[in-house]
């Protein structure tokens, strides 16, 4: 489902802040959002992808993080982004490279820091438990138990550098902050921030629903209450939102994630399969992103790949992955003993566009299996470059294909290989259906995610005060 932008309403508009000009006049085209990603410190995420903070400055593409950044950008509006970082001891400031985005790091407070140090790794303070969070040893002595319970959740409140980040939306004259996630202490932070410096506050989901029992029962109710507006792409989301924190409808809105067609596009066939070493007469399969099992449904993939190969014995086919994670080494085992021998694995993490797109352009059929998304956006990429798409029924796969085959592709129940393979052995057999439903997926990603679409949404829902 799409939105006009000038339907899109916010009850709390009139907290929005504008810029004055030497005249007087108020200037509402001047619009700088302050963008604060999940997660307590970006290490957190980088890490999982062998990233370096540098390399995130300088080269990192993609995801939907820059996908706003582009959106914003297409809609006249300047973006900020805003990072912790347990590496930096003092503010650090850099240019995103490919975008020309401002990026604000911030140290972690010390007193995180120490609690921090103090937990257990690999999960530590985003663990749902006290023996998560501080391990077996402590987690299992009764006397500790109560003050190891609050610690596990005050840690994420001090996540946040309140006073380093109110002197940044100051400095660079923010008029709205966007949060990743509304469920997350960040988000009740921010709200109570924006409320204290006249900033409508937003969150954008993005699958995140992390939450635990005591602070953020107080915290997240009110925050929710004070908040601007929340982007949820997924109905079903967006209708648990509502009913547990009785948020008015007016104020979630289904923005989709964005995706370029002019980066992801169809590219020739033949040739990236012949710089590939795969057969022009192949079938192909494809699955692109962070290698994480159980989340990303990798294990459900290769029994589908497995049972796929199983009724065809005589066909040339191969599955294309793409991407690195922490359950890397996990995956090779699979692979491994399920004596998988036609899987081509690119295993790492890719920054240069232009290289997913060439494995992408060697594919029949693009197969994803995910159990738990928010709103994806490699899918989507697959479909700008003209594959029909395979999906497991995750957060937000309904919103992409609402008419299924003439949207682009078909949905299946999570965790069921088998349905899986059927449904991907339908492209693979029949090579002028794939050619079809593909065409119809790239229509459906120039019809609704171009970042020029998204921007203006995401600009009207933001300021609906603006001219149009």
């Amino acid at each position: 489902m799409t939105i006009s932008p000038t339907a899109v309403q916010n009850p709390f508009a009139e907290s929005a802040r504008f810029s004055v000009s030497r005249s007087g006049e108020v200037d509402t085209t001047a619009r700088t959002v302050a963008l604060l990603p999940f997660g307590n410190v970006i290490e957190d995420f980088l890490d999982t992808l062998g990233l370096s903070l540098e390399s995130f400055a300088q080269e990192f593409t993609g995801s939907w993080m820059f996908g706003y950044v582009d959106a914003f950008r297409r809609a006249g509006v300047r973006t900020v982004l805003i990072c912790v970082s347990a590496q930096v001891r003092k503010p650090t400031q850099f240019v995103h490279g490919p975008t020309g985005a401002t990026i604000h790091v911030l140290p972690a407070l010390r007193s995180y820091r120490v609690l921090r140090s103090r937990m257990k790794k690999p999960s530590g303070p985003y663990g749902r438990n006290v023996k998560q969070a501080f391990g077996e040893t402590l987690g299992s002595r009764r006397l500790y138990r109560p003050l190891l319970a609050a610690l596990n959740e005050a840690v994420l409140y001090l996540a946040t550098p309140v006073w380093p980040l109110i002197r940044i939306l100051r400095q660079e004259s923010c008029s709205a902050l966007l949060c990743q996630e509304c469920e997350y202490p960040r988000f009740d932070v921010s709200v109570l921030l924006g409320r204290l410096l006249g900033l409508p506050t937003f969150a954008t989901f993005q699958g995140g629903d992390y939450q635990r029992k005591r602070l953020e029962r107080y915290s997240r109710p009110l925050a929710m209450r004070f908040c601007a507006g929340l982007v949820i792409p997924s109905e079903p989301e967006a209708a648990r939102v509502r009913s547990k924190y009785q948020v008015p409808s007016a104020k979630t809105v289904p923005i989709f994630n964005p995706v370029d067609p002019e980066v992801w596009s169809p590219a020739d066939r033949d040739a990236a399969r012949a710089k590939l070493g795969i057969s022009s007469s192949a079938r192909v399969a494809v699955w692109h992103g962070r290698v994480s099992i159980h989340s990303k449904g990798l294990d459900t993939l290769l029994e589908t790949w497995r049972r796929i190969c199983v009724g065809r014995p005589q066909q040339d086919l191969r599955l294309i992955l793409i991407g690195s994670g922490n359950d890397a080494e996990r995956l090779a085992d699979l692979i491994s003993e399920l004596g998988l021998n036609n899987i081509l694995w690119l295993r790492q993490f890719l920054n240069d566009r232009s290289m997913i797109r060439e494995y992408l352009a060697a594919g029949d059929v693009y197969v994803f299996p995910s159990r738990h998304e928010g709103f994806p956006v490699a899918p989507l990429e697959g479909m700008a470059c003209g594959l029909p798409l395979v999906a497991a029924d995750a957060s937000g796969i309904a919103e992409i294909l609402p008419e299924r085959e003439s949207s682009g592709g078909v949905i299946v129940p999570r965790e069921n290989p088998e349905a899986l393979a059927l449904a991907a052995g339908r492209f693979l057999d029949d090579p002028s259906l794939s050619r079809s439903v593909g065409q119809k997926a790239r229509h459906r990603i120039l019809s609704a995610f171009a970042p020029e679409v998204v921007g203006r949404q995401l600009r009207a829902f933001l300021w609906p005060a603006d001219p149009a």
